[in-house]
Order: structure tokens, then C-alpha cells, then sequence
């Protein structure tokens, strides 16, 4: 049994009814807003055979940076039956595979040999997306986008997506007035974007319009701030502008009302740990935050499977001078080196130093930190995240030169 989805291409196993949940649940995920898990198990709850639905579901649990969300993607795996895939849900299976074995590389290269043969393949192109962001790609995160370009038009479902995306690859290769020319070009589309909202913001944050920023997102929050899985990170946007604008203590406030330093989910967790960070590097006593935020990172402090969470790990376990969970942490990283994958190569260049970086920052040891800051290699964006997330590496550094240039500091730094 075949359809077409709405945009030409051909999916096997699905019912009329599954279909139309399969596509509910992607217009979600291009938009970033509801619950695109849901229609997904709606529509295999229809179509157990429906081949793709059981692909995006398991795109959707590699999302998380999280190791039981990567188990949970290999079980969708071992239900899909290779016989009844065509030929480009064929190339979907092998990229997923590659990605829950942890070879994101490997990953995004199949998905751009399917973007080469599908150019509207929606779904290959927003999951390679994330993954060029996760590998800290600026270049792919425009270029693959641009590729695809000439295959879509506003006549076709999800072109807001497509120029949101390529939005934010230019805004990550410094290109920013073309940058807001696509994002408010998809916002005409759709205003409810808030893929396109979140790339207009980092034009503003990478171009320091910090009061713009505050302007801009109190006049549209009603766009962005509804439950979803982006609505936590704009938040923490925010309170990234009202810092500059406005001050420490408005951006606390609003660390404290709506980014949850209590939460769960690991992508919120590296929200709560950088917007912390950045307020310990200009003196705030956090003490109590730090405290709670370790708690809940404490699960994590073995995993090891994603290098750009451990940073935000070890935030909140120096933050909290929590020394016996940096320990775990570390421990963690030095076995990953020494397994394959993604990951392990990325743990060994940045991740692991890095971590050492932050753990010394938190004990005073300002020498050793800005030592291994300054060391990190070129290609240290390459741990994933974006300009403005990486930017706790630069700003860490500064910290400590300072702590440095004073003397009393100085003198202790040399003596241990």
C-alpha cells in the first residue's frame, strides 16, 4: 500500500488516516510547536506498516541528547521491515541506523545523498538540519538548505521551514541581513514560526541589539512562548538580551519563572546551566540555583554520549561544587574516547579539556582554566550548538584573565 505524502513523495504502509496524522506531525516539527510524538503515534497506531511514521518517531527520540531517547530510536528501528521501504525510505533506515549507532557524520551525508535525489524531502532536510547543528557545521547549515532552494516554492507545504532554516545557516556564517530577510520572509508565510523567530534573534544577539532583542520577543511572545519543544530556548534568549539590556537581576528573574532549573529534559537543563554560567562569570551567588540544577543533572553524569550537554553538566557540578559528580563526568569522557563514534572523537578534542576547563574555574584554579580555553583547537565549534552557545567558551576565558590581572588571585592561582 503507497500514497504521496504533500510534497511528492511516496510512503509506503500509510492509510488516508495515518497520513493525515503523519502530516500533522510534521508540519509541527517544521513550526516547532505541539506535540509531533503524538500524531506520530496516532498514525502508527492506524498504520503499524506506515514505514516513515516509525522513522520520524525515532528521528524525534535521537533529538534529545539523551542515550535512553537513542535506545528508544533503535527499538522504532527494529520495527521497521526493509522489504516494504522504496528506494528513499530505504536511504531514511540507513541514515537513522548511522545516527543511533552514534556516526552523525556518516548520518548527515546519506541524508544529503537522499536531499540530492528528494529535494522536498521535508523530513530529511529538517533532520539534517539538526544535525549539522548538532555537529556545529555553520556551512552545511546554509549550504544544504541553499541546494534545495530551487524545489520549492510558497505554493508547497512547509516553505516557511525551508527559509527558516536557511535563515539560520546564513545568521551562523555571519551573513545576518540576509539572515533576517529569510526569517521574516517565512514569518509572512507563517507567524507562528518559531523556528524563524529563533533565527531572527540570533541575528540581533550576534549583532548586539540587546534592547532590540527584548523588544522584539516581548511584542511576539505570543508566537513563541506557548508549551513546545523550543519555548524553554526562547526564554533563555530572552534572558540573554534582558542581561545585556537590563541587568543581572531581570535576567535571573526570568531564569527563575520560566526556564526551571528543576526540569527534566536535557535540552532545558543546558538552557539553565548557560544562563547560570553566565551570570556566576559576573559574580552572582547562585549557590542555592546550583544546587538543585546538579540534582538533576546528576543522571547524566555517566552518560558521556553527547560532549556539548557534558559542558552544561559540568556547569552546574562546579556551579554546586558538586566535585564527586565533576569526577564521575570526567571519568565518563575518558572512557568515551576510546569507543567509536561521533561522539568519542569530538569528547577527546573539545569536550574533555573543555570539561577540565570549567572544573578548574570552579575551584579557583583561573591559571589552568584559561590555559586549556586557550588551547582548544580550531575546529572546537564542531561540538554542536551555535555561535551565541559557544560563546561560554570565550567568555570563561576572559573570566579567568580577569580573575588573573588581579594579584591576590594571581598569587593563589601560581601557589596551588
Amino acid at each position: 500500500m503507497s500514497s504521496v505524502d504533500a510534497r511528492g513523495c511516496t510512503v509506503s504502509g500509510a492509510s488516508p488516516r495515518a497520513l493525515e496524522h503523519f502530516e500533522r506531525a510534521l508540519a509541527e516539527f517544521q513550526l516547532a510547536r505541539g506535540d509531533s510524538l503524538a500524531h506520530l503515534r496516532s498514525a502508527i497506531g492506524e498504520a503499524p506498516g506506515f514505514a516513515m511514521a516509525r522513522v520520524f518517531e525515532a528521528y524525534l527520540c535521537l533529538g534529545g541528547r539523551d542515550p535512553a531517547g537513542a535506545a528508544q530510536a533503535a527499538r522504532s528501528l527494529g520495527k521497521i521491515t526493509m522489504a516494504r521501504l522504496n528506494s528513499r525510505e530505504r536511504g531514511h533506515f540507513a541514515a537513522l541506523a548511522a545516527a543511533v549507532a552514534g556516526e552523525f557524520e556518516a548520518a548527515s551525508d546519506l541524508l544529503g545523498s537522499l536531499l540530492r535525489e528528494y529535494p522536498r524531502d521535508a523530513l530529511a532536510l529538517q533532520v539534517a538540519h539538526s544535525f549539522d547543528y548538532v555537529r556545529g557545521d555553520a556551512h552545511a547549515l546554509r549550504n544544504r538548505v541553499e541546494a534545495v532552494l530551487p524545489a520549492w516554492s510558497a505554493e508547497i507545504p512547509g516553505y516557511h521551514a525551508v527559509l527558516s532554516m536557511f535563515a539560520f545557516g546564513l545568521e551562523e556564517c555571519g551573513d545576518y541581513g540576509r539572515a533576517e530577510e529569510a526569517a521574516l520572509h517565512a514569518l509572512q508565510l507563517d507567524p507562528r514560526s518559531v523556528r524563524a523567530h529563533h533565527a531572527i534573534v540570533h541575528v540581533l544577539e550576534m549583532q548586539g541589539r540587546a534592547q532590540d532583542g527584548v523588544r522584539w520577543m516581548s511584542a511576539r511572545e505570543r508566537h513563541w512562548a506557548d508549551e513546545g519543544p523550543m519555548a524553554t530556548h526562547h526564554w533563555w534568549h530572552l534572558a540573554l538580551f534582558q542581561l545585556e539590556a537590563e541587568g543581572e537581576q531581570r535576567a535571573l528573574e526570568t531564569c527563575d519563572r520560566h526556564i526551571g532549573i528543576g526540569a527534566n529534559a536535557i535540552s532545558d537543563l543546558i538552557d539553565a546551566s548557560a544562563l547560570l554560567w553566565r551570570l556566576h562569570l559576573r559574580g552572582m551567588g547562585l549557590a542555592g540555583r546550583w544546587r538543585v540544577l546538579a540534582e538533576r543533572w546528576a543522571p547524566h553524569a555517566g552518560d558521556a554520549y553527547c560532549a556539548f550537554s557534558d559542558l552544561h553538566a559540568m556547569m552546574a557540578f562546579a556551579g554546586a561544587e558538586r566535585w564527586d559528580l565533576a569526577r564521575a563526568l570526567l571519568a565518563a569522557q575518558a572512557r568515551r574516547v576510546l569507543q567509536r563514534g561521533s561522539n568519542s572523537e569530538m569528547t577527546h578534542l573539545v569536550g574533555l579539556p573543555a570539561c577540565r576547563a570549567l572544573l578548574a574555574f570552579g575551584r579557583g584554579d583561573y591559571h589552568a582554566a584559561e590555559s586549556l580555553l586557550s588551547c582548544l583547537p580550531p575546529m572546537a565549534h564542531r561540538v554542536g550548538g551555535s555561535q551565541v552557545q559557544r560563546d561560554v567558551f570565550e567568555l570563561t576565558r576572559a573570566a579567568a584573565s580577569r580573575a588573573l590581572a588581579r594579584p591576590a588571585t594571581r598569587a593563589t592561582s601560581l601557589a596551588a
